[in-house]
Order: C-alpha cells, then sequence, then structure tokens
C-alpha cells in the first residue's frame, strides 16, 4: 500500500526585507485510497503546500515521500517521470487546450509516450462517459459549460490512473449546484480508481465530502 509521508516542510521565499514564510513544518501521512481536504484562507499556503506534494515546487526543508520515491532526491528526468506517471492535477481553472476537442484533451497526458494506442482512447472514451459527457467527445472547450469543462478536467487527470491525485479549487469557479455534482464525481472516481486524494478548497461542502480535513493557520497545519 502506497503512502503519503509529509515530514517538517516548510517553504520560503526571499524578499528585500526577510524571508516570506508560507508553510511552517507541515507534517501528515496518508494511505493510498483516502482522501483529505485541506482548508484554509487565501494565502495560507495551500496551493503552494499541493504544489509540493505534486513535485511542481521544492520545498525550503523537509522530507516528501510516496511510497518507495522521494521526489527530491530524484534526478530531472524521473523526477519529469514521477510527475507525469504517479501524479494526477485538477486545478480551479481547466487549462483546456482551446484547439482540441473532449476526447483530444482527455489524451493530452498520453502524448508523452508517442501517439495514444487504441487502448489509450477506450480508456479515455470510457472516463468521458463515467463523466457523463459521452455526447460531447467531438465538442471544444468553449461548447462546454463551466461544469462540463471541470469534468474534462477530471478525466484528464485520471488518464494514466495516477495513484496520488491533487486537486486545487476544483469547484471553486462552480455555481453550488454544479459545484455539488462535480465534488461528488471527483470522490467517487478517486474511490474507484483507489487514488490518494488531496483537495485544497475554501468549500466546506467539497471538504464534508472527503474522509480528513485539516486547516492551514499562520503555515501550519492542524
Amino acid at each position: 500500500m502506497e503512502m503519503l509521508a509529509v515530514e517538517n516542510v516548510t517553504k520560503e521565499y526571499p524578499t528585500p526585507a526577510e524571508a516570506l514564510v508560507v508553510l511552517r513544518g507541515v507534517s501528515f501521512m496518508l494511505d493510498r485510497g483516502q482522501s483529505l481536504a485541506i482548508l484554509g484562507p487565501s494565502g495560507s499556503g495551500k496551493s503552494t503546500l499541493l504544489a509540493i506534494l505534486g513535485a511542481l515546487d521544492s520545498p525550503t526543508s523537509g522530507h516528501v515521500k510516496f511510497g518507495e520515491d522521494s521526489p527530491f532526491q530524484l534526478g530531472e528526468t524521473e523526477l519529469a517521470a514521477f510527475r507525469r506517471d504517479r501524479v494526477g492535477f485538477v486545478f480551479q481553472d481547466h487549462h483546456l487546450l482551446a484547439q482540441l476537442s473532449v476526447l483530444e484533451n482527455v489524451l493530452t497526458p498520453l502524448l508523452a509516450d508517442g501517439k495514444p494506442t487504441p487502448n489509450d482512447v477506450a480508456r479515455a472514451r470510457g472516463l468521458i462517459d463515467r463523466v457523463g459527457l459521452s455526447d460531447r467527445t467531438t465538442h471544444r472547450p468553449s461548447e462546454l459549460s463551466g461544469g462540463e469543462r471541470q469534468r474534462v478536467a477530471i478525466a484528464r487527470a485520471l488518464v494514466r490512473s495516477p495513484a496520488l491525485l491533487l486537486a486545487d479549487e476544483p469547484t471553486g469557479n462552480l455555481d453550488s449546484a454544479t459545484a455539488e455534482v462535480v465534488g461528488r464525481l471527483l470522490v467517487e472516481l478517486q474511490q474507484e480508481h483507489n487514488s490518494l486524494l488531496v483537495v485544497v478548497t475554501h468549500s466546506q461542502t467539497l471538504a464534508d465530502t472527503m474522509q480528513e480535513q485539516r486547516r492551514i493557520e499562520d503555515g501550519r497545519l492542524i
């Protein structure tokens, strides 16, 4: 069973006056299949922590380990492979490519391996069906609602079957009814894929669908 272990992680940014401390000794552990919501006000360090968990940013000090991998001890090539193969991201802004169809957008994480295989396409279509958009596979993002675009983003994040799924305010741009649907779908798919899910959010409603909740206050996780 893969475990995410975060130990005494700090993050500071240099400024002309003194270091800006964003994270102060953050520690927690989660097993695969579990879900965690991290709540906190804007500027509290939620997104910074998520970026570190996904190896998009490095900590100033402390350790992150996922299974047997310590991402920040990997070389550049191995770190890129870790992000590509082990981590799926869902952002507040879906970041779909405007010129691509729904199917093509879901397939984009697989392009690093070359041309998608028939099995890849079948998997992508299966995920699109699972998020309720089988009748939208040829549509461009501009032809979709905000909730539909976010559902495409969830399918894209899962197309490589990542062990670690990270979501940064995934319902932040949606109305309450659509946010509830998208949040419920995110958790259902995470459980079906036995991924480890960490969500940062302002939404108590979304947080209540997770197995665990914590808050960031003054850079500390409580």
